[in-house]
């Protein structure tokens, strides 16, 4: 009664499924305002679908993808027909194989897939009551599959009290004074005033399940001006209910309240307790609960947490024990958390009963649960030394369920009380708890730090924990991880110092893996500061491509990139970049934003623009599902510095008016040079050299205040190319000279090629000399674009020294690659030179843009993936694949894959 609109929202979600657009919805609301009601009413519109249900219960809250397997269980036979390896990350997550452990995401990935395949017979509808209820690897799974629900004929509803469910939310409130009247009057058998009407409407605000249930309570007690407090006064009467019954009654109800479900588990803890199971028709003759097809429910959540809580709480613990005993070994985990519930004080054997349940969570990736379980464990552990392991376990699971601020208070307790953070810090591995454990714990720290963005604090605790550790290998791998940190901070005095610690532990090291990041570390560090490290790198690049040592190192995978990105020559990085394109389709999706940031950036620094367009789009995308803020800052900044070459101002502005507040707020500098870089570069595209000026001046401040002499970081080509452009030849004389010393202290191609290209701008006479050596530097490299900026220069120059025919092939090629990278500006630039010597050109049509979404589904299909194959790698379902491809022939003009592989660059 009163939800027309309500039920018009879910009939059209229900209908659209029906013809092949999917859709979420989350019911929300206070108990007993009507969720549960409008889900049936779902039900029953779901008429020819195929119907997955499931119902969050307290007493299964901790049993991992229990929700989920009851929402699969229909579909199961269906399993060998997704992708194998979501089939066995499905399969291990359900307990329905062994397996080891797998990524949260990965389960969410392949719900998707067989969620898909089971609506090709018929439209499915999902619907999952009490949300907040459902065991959170279930929710996240759930969550993750609706969230890319698009072209699918598939509906997921759900009703929740979370008021920020991660999906569209419908808000419920009370209903209309007219309804509330209907409702009261149809459950009363004698007529019910308009006074006590309107007197139960304002008291309830309308919640339907508290007209019901108070429509014959006495009301004088509540202020007539103020709504009535209605879960608790919903408790107080469903206990009053419950003490209405016989004694049997409430004791059979009190053992329901604690057992669940099961009737087959709820009469055997009545049996072990001397209670008679019958004594439950009583509660159910009261309406309490409802008994049938071997389940006793409660009605009402409500009722049920107000039976337990009424109870004596030395009555729960018998209660729970006989629970215990009642589901027996065969469901080790529910009896492991029942024996929890009935401890009174430590208990080492129920903590090595909950530490095995734990891991049990662990591997089949309900983090979450097993968060919950070490950290129970914990409190029950009678050894202090245990009790500080278990907590990091529990710290462990949590930050990979996402529960960041969990993990961190789990880790302060193993460090000390509520510590603050400059405490620390400084803080010691030695106390109570064993060595061991506190330099796991730091070294979890310094990794929530480093994806969150706190990475003053990463950096300065993998300093702690190298100098603590036992050995030189594991040292020089967590001082690589603090120089990891310092390129983020732009911190240059750090990252030497850590070098020199790394290169005086190199001479301790054992295993390749370590001196591989060892050597890598300390070269990214002196390059930074323009003091070497190239060799460096490069013997590291060499050891860790020959011996794929990172490939199970799915955390640190990252640094195969980084090498080719600061070394940025033709010849570096090859055989590393094979190996990370064959690792990122095993990567789990909660690593892969660090991983394709960096892959992205070295697309972007080649001629790779549109996919590294793409990549940067999933990382983003990727990295706000996961909350790494870090790596959301540098893909912003990234793809704002790309979309400023291609001259999307309007992109490139957004994307610096979202990155920017984060770098400053994290201390994220590099992220703030490269977006200043982008909004200098974007001006000096626009042809507005004193704007860019103003931004790149800027950045150069901030390289001076950073101390990063990295030249190529520098904007000084950019900076005399505004001065020239403005008349300040002189200006740009002191700026280029700096540079070109800079460039050749470091001796990279890269940074030469750009520095002899500024000098050739300035130069009166002997301009060939500087730009003809230009393009021998850029030779040596894959930058397709500073080739084409130094093309256009150079023909430029020629033209103005009226030598028109010299300096046509070079703005020939410049504008021939400004238009296979698609950027615009530069290419029309580029037209105008070449118009000006008197050449005629006809200009390439500009194609139909394509989305980010759009462009990775069309990549990824050009090289001979199959559908299934591409809605794997993107995390989709191959009805949304064949839903953008289809779009794509569209803009494009084209019928066939083939035709998409020859469109595409």
């Amino acid at each position: 009664m009163g939800r027309d609109s309500e039920r018009h929202r879910i009939e059209r979600l229900v209908a659209s499924a029906r013809i092949g657009h999917g859709g979420a919805l989350a019911i929300t609301g206070e108990p007993g305002v009507g969720k549960t009601a409008l889900l049936r009413f779902a039900a029953e519109s779901a008429v020819g679908m195929n119907v997955l249900q499931a119902a969050g219960s307290e007493s299964e809250k901790e049993i991992p993808f229990g929700a989920l397997h009851q929402v699969l269980r229909p579909a199961l036979d269906r399993l060998d027909e997704i992708p194998a390896p979501q089939a066995q990350a499905l399969s291990v997550a359900l307990a329905l194989r062994p397996g080891p452990a797998i990524d949260r995401f990965a389960v969410g990935a392949a719900t998707l897939s067989l969620l898909c395949r089971f609506a090709e017979e018929r439209p499915v509808a999902v619907l999952l009551d009490d949300l907040h209820l459902v065991d959170r690897s279930s929710a996240d799974a759930l969550a993750f599959s609706a969230r890319r629900l698009v072209a699918d004929p598939i509906v997921l509803l759900a009703t929740t009290r979370s008021p920020d469910p991660p999906l569209p939310t419908l808000a419920l409130t009370g209903i209309d004074l007219a309804a509330a009247g209907e409702l009261v009057s149809s459950r009363s058998d004698v007529a019910v005033s308009p006074e006590l009407i309107a007197r139960l409407h304002r008291a309830t605000a309308g919640n339907p399940l508290a007209l019901i249930e108070l429509a014959g309570s006495r009301l004088e007690h509540v202020s007539p001006e103020a709504p009535l407090p209605v879960s608790a006064a919903l408790a107080r009467a469903f206990a009053s209910q419950a003490r209405s019954l016989s004694v049997e009654g409430q004791a059979a109800l009190a053992v329901a309240s604690v057992a669940g479900n099961d009737l087959r588990v709820v009469a055997s803890a009545c049996r072990v307790l001397g209670v008679a199971v019958d004594a439950l028709a009583e509660a159910e003759s009261a309406g309490l609960v409802r008994i049938a097809d071997g389940r006793a429910e409660f009605r009402h959540p409500l009722i049920r947490a107000a039976v337990y809580g009424d109870a004596d709480p030395q009555r729960r613990r018998a209660i729970h024990r006989a629970v215990a005993e009642a589901v027996g070994p065969h469901d080790a985990d529910r009896r492991a958390w029942h024996l929890a519930e009935a401890a009174v004080g430590p208990d080492a054997q129920v903590a090595d009963l909950l530490v095995e349940a734990g891991r049990r969570a662990h591997e089949r990736s309900a983090h979450d649960v097993a968060a919950a379980a070490f950290e129970r464990a914990a409190r029950l552990s009678p050894d202090v030394s245990r009790h500080a392991s278990l907590c990091v376990a529990a710290a462990e699971s949590a930050w990979l369920a996402g529960e960041t601020r969990r993990s961190v208070s789990l880790l302060d307790e193993v460090a000390g009380a509520a510590l603050p953070n400059e405490t620390r810090r400084s803080v010691s591995l030695s106390g109570e708890a064993d060595t061991g454990s506190r330099l796991r714990a730091v070294e979890l720290r310094a990794a929530i730090a480093a994806r969150t963005g706190s990475l003053t604090e990463a950096r300065d605790l993998c300093r702690i924990a190298a100098r603590e550790s036992a050995d030189a290998d594991s040292a020089v791998i967590l001082l690589a991880d603090a120089v990891h940190a310092c390129f983020y901070l732009g911190d240059t005095r750090s990252g030497v110092e850590l070098a020199h610690e790394i290169e005086a532990a190199l001479d301790r090291v054992t295993t390749p893996k370590a001196r591989g990041l060892g050597q890598m570390a300390a070269g990214v560090a002196r390059i930074l500061a323009n003091r070497g490290g190239a060799g460096q790198i490069r013997a590291g690049v060499d050891l860790l491509a020959s011996t794929g040592l990172l490939r199970d190192d799915r955390r640190r995978l990252s640094w195969l990139m980084i090498g080719p990105l600061f070394l940025r020559d033709a010849d570096s990085g090859e055989d590393l970049r094979r190996v990370v394109a064959d690792a990122r389709a095993e990567t789990a999706v909660g690593t892969l934003p660090a991983l394709l940031f960096h892959v992205a950036r070295d697309e972007a620094t080649t001629n790779q623009w549109v996919r590294a367009g793409a990549t940067y789009d999933e990382a983003t995308r990727l990295a706000r599902e996961t909350g790494q803020e870090t790596d959301l800052a540098m893909c912003l900044a990234g793809l704002a510095w790309l979309r400023a070459r291609l001259g999307d101002e309007e992109r490139c502005r957004a994307l610096v008016a979202e990155a920017l507040p984060i770098c400053r707020d994290r201390d994220i500098h590099i992220g703030r040079v490269w977006s200043l870089f982008a909004l200098g570069e974007l001006e000096l595209g626009l042809g507005d050299p004193l704007k860019a000026l103003a931004h790149l001046e800027e950045l150069a401040a901030l390289l001076d205040d950073l101390q990063l002499t990295d030249p190529d970081l520098s904007p000084a080509p950019e900076l005399t190319d505004a001065m020239v452009r403005l008349g300040r030849r002189d200006d740009a004389w002191l700026v280029a000279r700096r540079y070109l010393a800079e460039a050749a202290a470091k001796g990279q191609p890269w940074a030469m090629g750009r520095a002899e290209r500024t000098i050739g701008m300035l130069s009166e006479d002997g301009f060939d000399t500087h730009f003809e050596a230009s393009l021998r530097f850029h030779e040596r490299t894959l930058d397709d674009f500073e080739t084409a900026r130094t093309r256009l220069a150079y023909g430029a120059r020629l033209r103005r020294a009226r030598r028109r025919v010299d300096a046509r092939p070079h703005l020939h090629a410049a504008l021939e690659t400004f238009e296979n990278l698609r950027a615009a500006r530069w290419a029309d630039l580029a037209a105008v030179e070449l118009g000006a010597t008197g050449e005629t050109i006809e200009r390439r049509p500009r194609s139909e843009t394509l989305t980010p979404q759009e462009l990775q589904v069309s990549l990824l299909l050009a090289e001979g993936k199959t559908t299934r194959e591409v809605a794997a790698a993107l995390f989709l379902s191959p009805k949304t694949i064949e839903y953008h491809l289809r779009k794509v022939y569209t803009k494009l003009g084209i019928r066939s894959r083939a035709e998409l592989a020859d469109r595409l660059p």
